[in-house]
């Protein structure tokens, strides 16, 4: 994205923590990428750019007191452009944080100083927010530029994974998001051990052993439907089930485990202790689950589109014109689009005539000056010029349908892209565009008569 141009610029992306909602998830994960673009396209001269990453368990006074030591050290730069511009960032860091009274739940993010622009000009940013998700960095750098290595990890998954693990000695279940582990419940068990012993009462000891090591089974399954189900579907993307014993083989293959998290069960691995090294060595072992998982969702998404391209059943839309048609419908149900979609929206108009309109260029487009122009060669004027996708990230929701970015990395996602231009939706509907095209055109004809 490019240089800021306003004098002081105050940012405050609200990220959604919702974790039932993948769609609302991808458009968050999108604009949190945008901003990091923005950030990292920013430049400064000398040392006047402060990154400030504070911790959700931190404290605002501990980090005023520290701002207010760098405040006097950097009394002593002698360079005075640099001095003032070190100074003046400070001072825009310490009257943001006055605005908290405490460090938000998921930690806070402030960038500050002074930018050079594309024109030589020197303008002030500001921007502080909370992330989407805890972020477990504390930062303060002073640079010519902003540093966002810590934003960018939080990038890596957005998704929360459920772990269960059981032994013979007790059970825990635990909460993994990107690189946030969190225990969320665990308990112990005395189960009685296999023994020879009991004479007569052999058979009576060993219903007791059975009876309590299901009791123990029943337990843990009641415990993760209060724990992983939330409004009656799974509040995780993906359940790990992991143990020292056979306990996780007979709660997957138990009537008693919940068949809303047991088609959501991504692995089963043995581990060699119980507890919270346990869920350690279960998040080691079950790294390569948490890639799939979005694959998996795009393959899914894609392959249905495709199948109703396949059966020709008018449900589906591909290219900008199509689909933004059928949005004005309010016939899209899911809207996807390649995350690097490189169109831009134009609203465009004629100083001449007055007359307004709407354009979706790619670059090709861009550098036609015919594209600038209406039938009569007069030239229109832009009003403003947005990216497609910022566009739908910001208004899908007026159409009421989800948004579904995609990549192009999987043999579907390479297919949608080239073949289908990167745009199109699925629709709740038959959309017969070749007529709705020409009956436009009809009205077109009544008009100009």
């Amino acid at each position: 994205m490019g240089t800021v141009s306003t004098e002081e610029l105050f940012l405050a992306p609200k990220m959604s923590t919702v974790v039932d909602e993948a769609a609302g998830r991808a458009v968050e994960q999108w604009k949190f990428r945008k901003l990091i673009e923005t950030l990292d396209a920013c430049r400064g001269n000398g040392t006047s750019m402060i990154s400030l990453i504070i911790p959700p368990k931190d404290q605002i006074s501990r980090v005023s007191k520290m701002l207010g030591d760098e405040y006097g050290t950097a009394s002593n730069i002698k360079s005075r452009v640099t001095r003032l511009s070190v100074l003046g960032a400070i001072a825009s860091v310490q009257q943001r944080l006055k605005l908290y009274n405490r460090v938000p739940t998921n930690g806070l993010v402030l960038y500050c100083g002074t930018v050079v622009t594309a024109e030589g000009k020197e303008k002030k940013i500001s921007i502080d927010f909370e992330p989407f998700k805890p972020i477990n960095t504390s930062l303060y750098l002073c640079d010519n530029k902003f540093h966002t290595e810590a934003l960018r990890d939080l990038l890596e998954s957005d998704e929360k994974f459920g772990f269960i693990i059981m032994d013979g000695n007790g059970a825990l279940f635990g909460l993994l998001s990107g690189n946030t582990r969190t225990v969320l419940h665990k308990f112990t068990v005395e189960l009685p051990k296999k023994h020879g012993r009991g004479g007569q009462s052999a058979l009576r000891f060993a219903r007791l052993r059975i009876e309590k090591r299901h009791n123990y089974v029943r337990k843990v399954a009641e415990t993760a439907v209060s724990l992983f189900i939330t409004n009656d579907r799974p509040n995780v993307s993906g359940l790990i089930l992991a143990g020292s014993a056979e306990f996780k083989n007979k709660l997957n293959a138990s009537d008693m485990f919940d068949p809303r998290l047991q088609t959501i069960v991504l692995k089963i691995v043995d581990v060699s202790y119980g507890g919270d090294n346990g869920f350690n060595q279960a998040i080691e072992l079950s790294g390569d689950c948490f890639q799939n998982v979005k694959f998996m969702r795009e393959k899914k998404l894609l392959s249905q589109y495709f199948a109703e391209i396949a059966k020709d059943s008018g449900k589906y839309c591909f290219g900008v014109k199509d689909t933004l048609a059928a949005l004005d419908l309010g016939a899209v149900e899911e809207l996807i689009v390649w995350e690097s979609l490189p169109i831009n929206r134009y609203q465009l108009k004629c100083p001449l005539t007055g007359e307004e309109k709407v354009s979706h260029l790619n670059d090709k487009q861009e550098k036609d000056p015919r594209s600038f122009k209406d039938a009569q060669g007069n030239d229109f004027e832009t009003i403003e010029k947005e990216s497609l996708l910022e566009w739908f990230a910001n208004n899908f929701k007026k159409f009421g349908c989800k948004l579904n970015f995609v990549t192009n990395k999987s043999q579907e996602g390479a297919q949608f892209c080239k073949g289908f231009g990167g745009i199109g939706g699925l629709l709740r509907y038959q959309v017969d565009f070749i007529t709705m095209e020409a009956a436009e055109e009809d009205w077109d004809d009544e008009l100009m008569f």
